[in-house]
């Protein structure tokens, strides 16, 4: 689709609104002015799911509601009962499906991270998780991904955490602070650490600080370098007549989704892969290049 877009000249936008704000834009002056020094490690944790996952397929068939095409409504995946634990909205936790929280979620606080330290698809992705089931995500995981080094940025390795759990408590946080974003009631955050500091955020990047807060106080900030937004919806509306294209196009989110459907690979394999993003290929396992690469159902398959 980012190709399509890009060859046919048409502006396109996702919504991801906090690719126009103004904290992404200021973690982005931060970061990338030094402020906490290289970045090495990022971590991202949401309190999702609230939806089921970790169970096993249905195993009754409940009567299809009038006005549903159920066979359109499975699309290429494969065929089964209709059944009300797969929608509405609850879809998110089948692998069929959705993508669990890290794609409910991830593309939101990926977007920030990607722009925030300019990531490219990852080398190397590696999931634990609770039991893990057939065809619905596991109750809670947690995702390793390594990228590479971009421009003078030195590597860096990306965490993330669901299903409540987190990553430890930075020693610079003090006692009195929970470990959530901050302005944060439900748990979430994001932890930029570098070789001189570390940045506590809310789960897209709201509200940054430093940490500990008594670092915040003493902080000068740098000097604004970067263009402010007119607002998401306003990028759009410039995009689609004429003018620069929207921040959350989709040839910027291509390897965003790239990255968190690798999370979701990895998860459902158990393996650790080894990504040549160029290839689209996982060159360590035949099993996971299959979900790579999936069979389609009848005339849902390309080859028609």
């Amino acid at each position: 689709m980012a190709q399509a877009a890009q060859e046919n000249g048409v502006a396109t936008q996702v919504a991801v609104a906090n690719s126009a704000s103004k904290n992404t834009r200021l973690l982005c002056e931060w970061i990338q002015g030094g402020v906490i020094g290289p970045v090495r490690h990022v971590q991202n944790w949401s309190s999702r799911p609230f939806w089921p996952q970790g169970i096993d397929r249905p195993a009754q068939a409940d009567p299809i509601p009038a006005g549903l095409d159920w066979d359109l409504w499975l699309g290429p995946a494969p065929e089964r009962p209709f059944n009300h634990g797969y929608l509405p909205f609850v879809w998110r936790g089948w692998d069929d499906f959705g993508e669990g929280s890290l794609g409910d979620m991830g593309h939101y606080s990926f977007d920030t991270m990607f722009r925030v330290l300019k990531l490219t698809a990852p080398t190397k992705v590696e999931a634990s998780t609770t039991t893990r089931y057939k065809e619905s995500f596991p109750l809670a995981q947690i995702i390793r991904y390594e990228f590479p080094a971009r421009e003078s940025m030195p590597p860096v390795t990306l965490t993330w955490y669901d299903g409540g759990l987190k990553p430890a408590r930075p020693d610079e946080l003090e006692d009195n602070r929970q470990l959530a974003g901050p302005g944060s009631d439900d748990g979430e955050g994001l932890l930029f650490t570098g070789d001189d500091g570390k940045i506590l955020c809310g789960f897209n990047g709201e509200d940054p600080r430093l940490i500990p807060e008594s670092k915040m106080k003493a902080f000068q900030p740098p000097p604004d370098s970067l263009p402010q937004s007119p607002g998401h919806y306003r990028e759009w509306i410039m995009a689609a007549k004429g003018g620069p294209p929207a921040a959350a196009n989709l040839q910027f989110e291509a390897p965003v989704v790239e990255s968190v459907l690798l999370g979701c690979v990895a998860v459902e394999s158990g393996e650790m892969l080894r990504w040549e993003s160029a290839n689209l290929r996982v060159s360590n396992s035949s099993a996971a290049q299959a979900l790579i690469q999936p069979k389609y159902r009848g005339d849902w398959d390309p080859k028609y």
